[in-house]
């Protein structure tokens, strides 16, 4: 489904769905509205969403939804704090009306967010303005993204997103997907599915049965595919889906081997994985296309989970070729690896920051799961999270935010996911509608 996102909505043309802009926006004189994110911690930003304003008649159902979850994006990062709405409802009346900085400097708030949303033909648009309460200046300037009206939680990711780049300087990630194994059923017999759901855990899909079981589902560079094992032979074997089309076929297959632990590259033709053949467990490179292989690693130990780096000159896995398992950098044509982990307990499933600045990692020791992160020369370990049971790191679009599993003790115990920020604080549960595991967030949406 695409989205149209334009540059400005002065730009637009008349007619019943534009939200023309008044005049020239203001220039942007006075320092930005700006929100410094360190690892210490941070004063949330006190902001508001003004009730969006219908321009048509059919667009009054979609304001408030729209609004509120621009709203919720932003409040649930943890670095902003949504003023109470019924403090300023009707406050905001025409998207073309002087807003009044001071009355909204007196309910507290610093950052305002105003829009409009036109609906006609089963198409919407949805136009938003930022400002600086403070200053009384706008932020940037207006946006306006259209798309079918059952993509209006899109609409509002988009706007969240764009909200949010402008007052972090760092990309958004709302308008994102993430694949993971949904899990029923007692814990004995657990019954495994590949699903996709939207990053807050809205609009599910299934995207394989429970007939075989399946593990560590890994989004495609573009978000078209997804890599993940399965055991419908009784073995594991690796296998691409396409997204758009459901078809789906082995990458790696080759007699009395077991494929798992895969992972693209950031070229979307190159992937990585886990190959087992006599006990032992190395790690390979194939090329999607020709089917050639590269042997990255030979060691009697077990090599597994590997993981690129952003520009593809690394790969980061584990292995327990020192005796337990720790974290080992290799060149992606293969060499000699270099241990990066040195702390006390084991590492594991690690992944790069699309940063490039950071790898992730899960971490037992003293009988506690963590996860951690680290420079990706080892050094600046910390540890993010603590729990019974967790695993699996991936990272949001941006970097900023890593996804995991954590999973709660005794035989009830069930895994969901969670979501904490690299700093280590806003640490979250993402509501899903099973128990859920081993997720893959992927990138934002085109």
């Amino acid at each position: 489904m695409s989205l149209t996102r334009r540059a400005t909505l002065a730009a637009l043309g008349a007619g019943a769905l534009a939200l023309a802009l008044p005049g020239r926006l203001p220039a942007q004189s006075a320092p930005p509205l700006r929100i410094t994110i360190t690892e210490g911690v941070v004063a949330p930003m006190p902001f508001a969403v003004a009730g969006f304003v219908p321009v048509s008649g059919a667009a009054g159902e979609a304001v408030g939804r729209i609004a509120g979850l621009v709203a919720a994006d932003l409040a649930g990062t943890g670095l902003f704090r949504e003023i109470d709405p019924a403090l300023h409802r009707g406050l905001v009346t025409s998207f073309e009306a002087p807003v009044d900085h001071g009355r909204w400097r007196g309910l507290g708030v610093q950052a305002l967010v105003t829009g409009a949303v036109a609906v006609e033909g089963g198409r919407a648009r949805v136009g938003f303005r930022l400002w600086d309460v403070v200053t009384g200046q706008e932020v940037g300037q207006g946006l306006q993204f259209t798309g079918s009206t059952e993509a209006w939680r899109r609409l509002a990711h988009k706007v969240a997103d764009a909200v949010y780049s402008r007052i972090t300087g760092e990309g958004g990630y709302f308008d994102s997907r993430v694949v993971f194994v949904a899990e029923s059923g007692p814990k004995s017999a657990r019954r495994k599915r590949l699903a996709l759901m939207d990053q807050d855990g809205a609009n599910l899909t299934y995207l394989t049965d429970a007939s075989a079981l399946v593990l560590s589902p890994r989004f495609s560079p573009a978000g078209d595919r997804v890599l993940y094992v399965s055991y419908e032979r009784g073995f594991p074997r690796v296998l691409v889906m396409d997204l758009a089309s459901g078809s789906r076929r082995a990458v790696a297959d080759q007699p009395g081997t077991m494929t798992f632990a895969p992972r693209f590259g950031p070229d979307g033709h190159t992937i990585l994985f886990a190959l087992e053949q006599g006990g032992n467990s190395e790690v390979v490179s194939l090329d999607l296309a020709s089917g050639g292989r590269t042997r990255l690693t030979e060691h009697p130990a077990i090599d597994t989970a590997p993981a690129f780096a952003p520009d593809g000159a690394a790969v980061v896995f584990e292995s327990d070729r020192s005796g337990a398992q720790q974290l080992y950098v290799i060149a992606a044509g293969g060499g000699e690896p270099r241990r990066i982990s040195f702390g006390e307990g084991r590492y594991a499933t690690p992944v790069w920051s699309p940063r490039g600045d950071l790898v992730a990692f899960t971490k037992q020791h003293a009988g506690r799961f963590h996860i951690g992160v680290m420079k990706v020369d080892g050094s600046g370990e910390r540890l993010l999270t603590a729990s019974f049971l967790e695993e699996g790191p991936s990272f949001a679009p941006n970097g900023r935010v890593i996804m995991f599993t954590r999973e709660t003790a005794g035989e009830g115990g069930a895994p969901g996911l969670f979501t904490v920020d690299i700093s280590g604080r806003n640490l979250r549960q993402v509501p899903t509608e099973t128990f859920a595991s081993d997720a893959s967030w992927g990138p934002l949406l085109a």
